[in-house]
């Protein structure tokens, strides 16, 4: 067994400022952080965007900040959440640039600002088109610098222990002890005790295959704290980025940067319409559930696969030092910007719910917290504002960190059973996981999407019991592995994606439901 002070389950942006702030502020205590890939790879790591932050005063204000917020999250936000994550955000982008972060300056020197879609004003701080990326280097380097961090790399968390294992189950009272994990090296189950417990295992963007997430987002810190008994809110506002490079291929797709529309490109169908127009004033720079259902609604009226963006007017050298990374992969598909329109379609990207969390980052169980795409704020509401999901993995790592300095852990002299695995065997049959994978994967798309309706979700759910029954049989008589592990989680995730669907009568934000009547406001 493994004893931490304090445990971390992911290595994004929300896991990492937690870790460090905790680590600098109590030298003498360990932290713990379990990645089930390597170290460096999470949706931090491909967040291209940047981080929306009021810097600029004699042009935006923190009201407008706000505002925005609001007006996207369509009525369903917490204002007290929404206040503090963006009063917060200057000082805490401060600290992320003393721990290393590089952003991108103007010829003046100050911070070269971007606009994305539903903001009012220039505010989003970025590192070329790869901010994720450089962020993740700052808060890895960082952390390697701090004695009492430990990353156990390869490590799957399979389950969180609360008093369900401890057999000594009372409805009232549920306390997290640590988690079982998997080393996927040595293949044995780990018990790691720890006084406080840190869910930062980002989204669920492999749910839907068709995603801009990358393979490792699975769900895997909802499903456990949804098993656990937590409280899980707001599953069914999924935001699809509406322009993913389309590729025609299986597997993580290519983001084209919301800021690449924030830069002037135009959206286009097939005849060459800017259809957007029509839609919204904002244009390309309407939010990202209005633009995602426009491109959804026009390639079911179409028939097409995708529509395009359009970058041929704007200037070419601006746009390379601007976009490097989207220019190259571009060109690596022999999609010449100046002369072609990107061919684009909306793609899962974020995930609006999640574990429940008051505003100092804790779930509904004691001694269990939860920050980034797998906790669920108030701030993002029906739907989140562009770059607001780094904002708020460093705001609440921050909240979750002070309320640790202010109320220490207290240890619990008690013994955690070892993880029982008697009577299972190594699973033969991996063509049934990966079977019910796809299955899975293309029934979220097809039954779950942009555009829902009360038909699809009911049969959807018929679909996802029978996908459950046999992949809940093969767990009870398999030996763990993260490959089967992964799948239960994606389950029980689009379970609540389902249910929770079904539960909402208005539209609002990233749900949208042809059987609903839209409430007016």
């Amino acid at each position: 067994m493994i004893t931490t002070s304090y445990l971390v389950i992911g290595s994004g942006i929300a896991g990492l400022t937690y870790a460090v702030k905790i680590a600098e502020k109590f030298p003498e205590k360990s932290i713990t952080i379990v990645t089930k890939s390597t170290e460096d790879e999470s949706n931090t790591k491909y967040a291209q965007g940047g981080v929306a932050i009021v810097l600029d005063l004699e042009k935006d204000s923190f009201n407008k900040h706000i505002q925005d917020t609001l007006t996207a999250g369509g009525g369903l936000c917490d204002l007290s959440v929404v206040e503090n994550v963006i009063t917060e955000g200057p000082q805490r982008l401060k600290e992320l640039m003393q721990w290393g972060a590089n952003f991108d300056v103007n010829n003046e020197g100050n911070l070269d600002l971007g606009k994305e879609g539903g903001h009012s004003e220039y505010r989003i701080v970025h590192h070329k088109d790869i901010t994720g990326f450089e962020v993740e280097r700052a808060l890895l380097n960082r952390s390697h610098q701090l004695s009492n961090i430990t990353i156990l790399q390869h490590h799957f968390a399979i389950d969180l222990i609360t008093e369900h294992q401890l057999k000594n189950v009372d409805s009232n009272s549920l306390k997290c002890y640590g988690v079982y994990v998997l080393d996927q090296k040595s293949k044995k189950v780990l018990t790691i005790k720890a006084d406080r417990t840190v869910l930062a295992s980002g989204g669920i963007g492999r749910i839907y295959g068709h995603t801009t997430n990358p393979i490792v987002a699975s769900g895997d810190g909802i499903a456990m704290a949804y098993r656990a008994k937590a409280k899980i809110r707001d599953m069914e506002f999924i935001q699809f980025h509406p322009t993913a490079l389309y590729e025609n291929k299986e597997g993580p797709s290519f983001l084209i940067s919301e800021a690449v529309r924030g830069f002037g490109a135009y959206l286009r169908n097939k005849k060459g319409e800017r259809f957007m127009l029509e839609v919204d004033e904002r244009a390309e720079l309407a939010s990202r559930d209005i633009v995602s259902q426009s491109i959804d609604r026009e390639l079911k009226k179409t028939g097409d696969t995708h529509v395009y963006l359009d970058c041929t007017h704007l200037d070419l050298e601006s746009f390379i030092r601007h976009f490097p990374n989207i220019y190259d992969k571009c060109k690596s598909l022999h999609i010449d910007i100046s002369k072609d329109w990107i061919p684009v379609l909306p793609a899962s990207h974020y995930l609006c719910g999640g574990v429940v969390v008051d505003k100092h980052g804790e779930t509904t169980i004691q001694n269990l917290f939860a920050c980034g795409e797998c906790s669920r704020t108030g701030l993002h509401g029906a739907n989140r504002l562009a770059s607001n999901s780094l904002l708020e993995a460093l705001v609440y790592a921050h909240n979750i960190f002070k309320y640790h300095s202010k109320y220490p852990s207290v240890k619990e002299e008690i013994r955690l059973p070892k993880w029982n695995d008697e009577g299972t065997n190594i699973p033969k049959e991996h063509v049934l996981i990966q079977h019910n994978l796809k299955k899975l994967q293309l029934l979220m798309q097809d039954y779950v999407g942009i555009v829902r309706n009360n038909s699809r979700l009911t049969k959807a759910i018929k679909h996802l019991d029978l996908i459950y029954d046999e992949v809940e049989e093969l767990y009870v008589d398999s030996k763990v592995n993260t490959t089967l592990g992964e799948l239960r989680n994606m389950i029980n995730v689009a379970h609540l994606i389902i249910s929770q669907s079904l539960e909402r009568k208005e539209n609002k934000g990233g749900f949208y439901n042809i059987d609903n009547i839209e409430v007016k406001e």
